[in-house]
């Protein structure tokens, strides 16, 4: 059988496999932190790491004041995130640098669908009552579904926390299964909300669930908890990815969102991603960031790379 890498079907919930599942915190974190002095990328090399960086990128605006005119600006600044006389300057203007998606609520995905006409870029939204997810299951299916229609190609849903909580795993199975069934074409990135999960444990647990129910990206956070993607949660997560694809030979990507704002913050995680994962998740189809205000970061390192200047960062607005 010949197997899709970048499309995991999702496999029966194991509850046997689930219940196996054990994490060494103190090991965990002694890895995490180990990482961070095993590379050290710089000069033109760093400018190529950032410049794949930006490819993976979701830009991002999920703000109560997004407005019609914002998206459409993020959306331009989507298809053109580096100014062209830095990639000029940095031999990089034949490369066709883009970011991965751009992630809105519903009420803008048509806005963003129409912005991004031709471009090749994808539209992300965030659904099922991002970002608690306790509406009613009728109510998410439905987010979902008119998402689809309105122009979305993948969707971010929220788990209800809750089934991590009580380790009613079947419930969380079905739910997300269902998601998946929703999402139909459309890629189902979930969230596992890592901060309100309460141990590694239940975030790796979390992570096997949702990619047996057919999750083709697991995603750390909402951005709107008071913890959100850290490397000892992202290094959990990656394990359970490399040994969910050594057991069924499905492929699921990954996506750390929330609190990552700075260049060197991605180095480290791209670097936590060809440590465990290797070459194949340094590439949008299996890894993003999501982010708004990190690509103004990475355009001000680019523009030390390229003139020897740091800028200020009004130099680089994303809107």
């Amino acid at each position: 059988m010949t197997l899709d890498p970048f499309r995991n079907p999702g496999i029966p919930l194991d509850l046997e496999r689930v219940a196996a599942i054990r994490v060494n915190r103190s090991a965990v974190e002694r890895r995490a932190a180990s990482l961070l002095g095993r590379r050290s990328v710089k000069q033109a090399w760093q400018a190529a790491w950032l410049l794949r960086a930006i490819t993976c990128i979701d830009l991002t605006t999920l703000g109560g004041d997004d407005t019609p005119g914002n998206v459409r600006r993020l959306c331009a600044k989507a298809r053109r995130p580096v100014r062209a006389d830095l990639l000029e300057a940095l031999g990089a203007a034949h490369l066709g640098i883009r970011v991965g998606a751009v992630c809105v609520y519903h009420a803008y995905v048509a806005e963003a669908a129409d912005a991004l006409a031709g471009s090749g870029i994808p539209v992300a939204a965030v659904s099922t009552g991002f970002p608690a997810g306790l509406s009613p299951m009728a109510e998410r299916i439905r987010e979902i579904q008119a998402s689809v229609v309105a122009g979305a190609a993948e969707i971010d849903v929220v788990i209800t926390r809750a089934h991590v909580l009580t380790g009613h795993w079947q419930a969380l199975y079905d739910e997300v299964r269902a998601f998946r069934e929703a999402c139909g074409a459309a890629h189902l990135k979930v969230i596992l909300a890592t901060g309100e999960l309460g141990t590694l444990g239940n975030v790796a647990k979390a992570s096997w669930v949702a990619m047996m129910a057919g999750a083709d990206f697991i995603k750390t956070s909402t951005g709107k908890e008071a913890v959100n993607a850290t490397l000892p949660v992202g290094l959990v997560m990656a394990r359970q990815i490399r040994a969910y694809q050594e057991e069924t030979g499905f492929a699921v990507g990954f996506k750390p969102a929330g609190g990552i704002r700075k260049a060197k913050q991605c180095l480290d995680w791209l670097i936590l991603m060809k440590e465990e994962l290797g070459d194949g998740w340094l590439h949008s189809e299996r890894f993003r960031f999501g982010a708004s205000g990190l690509l103004s970061d990475i355009e001000r390192q680019l523009e030390h790379a390229a003139t020897g200047y740091y800028s200020a960062d009004q130099r680089h607005p994303m809107v």
